[in-house]
């Protein structure tokens, strides 16, 4: 058991110098029964642009706060205590900004252990304490509430979770073990591991309440007033807090370990076993249905301490800066000013990726969108999918019924391609053919006025071999996503040496109004993220071609914790595309791209392989046997993936070297927001670092330091 009020906590003031500190200023409320509360106001001076959060000097001010309230309670000066926050929030969580700067494991054992001292005293006071969740909770702000007697939440907040997991870490501040016993062991998994690794999803407050996790919730006219009338009433005994999950009615015996075991399983089928953090997480759930507090605060000590000075969270905090700073300011867009105004588009084609660009475009950007085809019968098909989804989404809730209605009147489909004269913007979806491609372009371009931005969403093929038949290439950019579209963060904007600013900053001034985030790459074969993907598969193909049963391929990949196996993602994205994406990259590269005819013959079955329940590919189909052409000379999985990382590693330096994109950077955030790389790895290039590739490949490393733990 470890006693906090021992330790010395000074060497956490080394921490303390960017830190923007969450003052913690009290003001007493005296209740209608007389009763006097004290209101501690988390806020940090900021705006709600810089949410509270909770850096060693903020715990430590938290820590003299809560103290002085313990015995003014003493005192019988006090009968409550309560913790809000500035408006719309609670805290964020802890301030990681500072964390690349520790210098020892021990050092980050006393962050764990300052946590646990501080909002851990909120439990001790002598007299009850109240969280009011005024706003956003996340993490330690979470924690806080965790740590209290009751808690209320705003009906309107943000979002309340605990997204540590999604970081490389776990919650270690009380959550690991508080939560599990005050909402269940299958609720606590629910938070604590799906929601992160789900692309870290939160959880609304009415969610947060259901679960259990709230005892009382607000609306946000008046929360305050609400939560204080309603603390009144608890320390009067006039409400009653029930809790259906009350440590006395948790079932631990037979429940609590099948839930684990199930969750395990679960984990190992979806992400493999390279992540640490949900395991870690996984584990700490698992003792928390017995033993004391104290026990279970002083696991989380290690935990987080092991977890924060290791390679997978300094990887994925060079990702979350990536996708938190980089990707909204983009490196290369030119001045917004310069963009055309866009109120209307037009889609070219009204198949499957017409219909998802046309509503996406119209629920963003709330402007009328035409899309067109060469039969009425594909058109009439395309608008229908459209509206269909559309209320699919007013189903949902998603959408109320009169913009639902707006919505499906400014979709209109044509086989009249001079309904498009007056569209500002408008992006293709046809065969990812040149050819297809320049004459459907060239067509729209005696249509629309002279400074309309037409978009072509191609994969791999050249923008400025498809703008070539254009009497205007300027006005061509790429604009390819990722599928699905309304789900995938990620746009590649491709620049060609003709293409203007004007178009430029348009395109990414589109993709801002969607809700995208784009980056900029040349004119490269295969842009950034298919380029890559391609290396991946190739090496893929390549082992098996060679002789190596594909599940051995699949294990081989493991290490670099994708979100799939290579064939697992082929059979994804479709057999016809990977091997045109194969065929484009060994076409323009054939001395570092593999492409085999064994895709061509496996494009043209309707299954090639066998899934277990999880969706990881277990073996062919049948028919898929009979059309492989295989060696017999298979390759060990070490040498598969030394060959794939030494692959990846020289080719994002050629693609460096080339001025695909500015930086490495750039390769990084594409990697993570278009093909789902994980925030362990950091993207790639901190990976391939750690594992030598980069030395291996071209003598040096891509980071100076090479991103790594505290002591790697």
């Amino acid at each position: 058991m470890t006693d906090y009020s021992t330790i010395d906590f000074s060497p956490l003031d080394a921490l303390t110098g960017d830190e923007v500190v969450t003052h913690s200023p009290v003001r007493d409320v005296r209740l209608p029964s007389g009763n006097v509360l004290a209101l501690v106001t988390l806020d940090n001076g900021r705006d709600h642009t810089r949410p509270n959060t909770l850096g060693p000097a903020t715990l430590a001010e938290l820590g003299r706060t809560l103290e002085t309230l313990k015995q003014r309670a003493a005192a019988g000066e006090i009968h409550a205590v309560a913790i809000t926050g500035k408006q719309y929030i609670l805290a964020a969580g802890a301030d990681l900004s500072d964390v690349a700067k520790l210098p020892s494991k021990e050092v980050a054992r006393l962050i764990a252990q300052r946590g646990h001292q501080v909002l851990g005293s909120l439990s001790d006071l002598g007299v009850p304490s109240f969280a009011f969740v005024n706003g956003l909770a996340l993490g330690g702000g979470l924690e806080i509430a965790l740590n209290s007697t009751y808690r209320t939440v705003d009906a309107s907040a943000a979002a309340v979770a605990l997204p540590e997991v999604f970081l490389g870490i776990i919650p270690g501040w009380g959550g690991a073990y508080l939560l599990p016993n005050l909402i269940g062991i299958e609720n606590a998994l629910e938070v604590v591991v799906s929601n992160p690794l789900k692309q870290n999803r939160m959880l609304k407050p009415q969610q947060a309440f259901d679960l259990g996790i709230m005892d009382a919730i607000f609306p946000a006219a008046s929360y305050l007033e609400d939560s204080l009338r309603w603390a009144d009433g608890v320390l009067t005994g006039r409400v009653k807090v029930e809790r259906k999950n009350e440590p006395g009615k948790i079932e631990r015996l037979t429940k609590w370990p099948i839930a684990i075991k199930v969750a395990r399983g679960m984990l190992e089928s979806k992400i493999g076993t390279v992540p640490r953090s949900p395991y870690v997480a996984l584990d700490l759930l698992d003792k928390a249905k017995s033993g004391t507090k104290a026990e279970g605060f002083a696991r989380e000590d290690e935990a987080l301490a092991d977890l924060i000075t290791g390679d997978q969270f300094a990887a994925s905090m060079y990702a979350f800066d990536l996708v938190q700073k980089r990707a909204k300011r983009p490196v290369g867009a030119p001045d917004k000013a310069l963009a055309k105004k866009v109120t209307k588009v037009g889609v070219i084609g009204a198949g499957l990726m017409a219909s998802q660009f046309a509503l996406l475009f119209v629920r963003k950007l709330r402007v009328p969108v035409v899309i067109t085809d060469l039969d009425q019968g594909r058109v009439d098909k395309g608008v229908a999918s459209i509206r269909e989804e559309i209320g699919k989404l007013e189903a949902k809730g998603r959408l109320d019924a009169d913009t639902a209605n707006q919505l499906r009147a400014l979709v209109h489909g044509t086989t009249d391609r001079g309904e498009f004269a007056d569209c500002d913007f408008v992006i293709e979806a046809v065969f990812e053919e040149v050819g297809v491609k320049q004459e459907v372009f060239s067509a729209i371009e005696k249509i629309v006025a002279d400074d309309t931005i037409l978009a072509t969403n191609t994969s791999s093929l050249s923008v400025a071999e498809i703008g070539s038949a254009l009497e205007h290439p300027e006005r061509l950019v790429g604009f390819h996503f990722f599928n699905p579209v309304a789900v995938m963060p990620l746009i590649e904007v491709v620049k060609t040496d003709a293409t203007s600013d004007a178009a430029l900053s348009t395109a990414f001034v589109v993709a801002k109004g969607l809700g995208k985030n784009a980056v900029l790459t040349a004119d490269a074969p295969g842009f950034v993220v298919n380029r890559l993907l391609a290396k991946v598969m190739g090496e893929a193909a390549r082992a098996v071609y060679e002789g190596t049963p594909i599940t051995v391929v699949e294990k081989a990949f493991a290490p670099l914790g994708l979100p799939m196996g290579p064939f697992q993602l082929i059979d994804l994205v479709g057999w016809k595309v990977a091997a045109h994406v194969q065929d484009t990259m060994a076409g323009a590269f054939p001395e570092r791209f593999f492409a085999s005819e064994n895709f061509h013959e496996l494009a043209a079955l309707p299954e090639v392989v066998e899934k277990d329940k999880g969706g990881r590919v277990t073996g062919w189909t049948r028919a898929a046997q009979k059309v492989l052409v295989t060696g017999k000379t298979p390759v060990a999985p070490e040498m598969i993936l030394a060959r794939v990382q030494d692959g990846l590693a020289q080719e994002i330096k050629i693609m460096l070297d080339e001025g695909v994109v500015p930086e490495v950077q750039d390769i990084d955030l594409c990697l993570i927001l278009g093909a789902g790389w994980p925030f362990i790895d950091g993207g790639a290039s901190p990976y391939l670092d750690r594992e030598g590739a980069s030395e291996r490949a071209f003598g040096d490393t891509f980071h100076h330091p090479p991103i790594r733990g505290i002591g790697g």
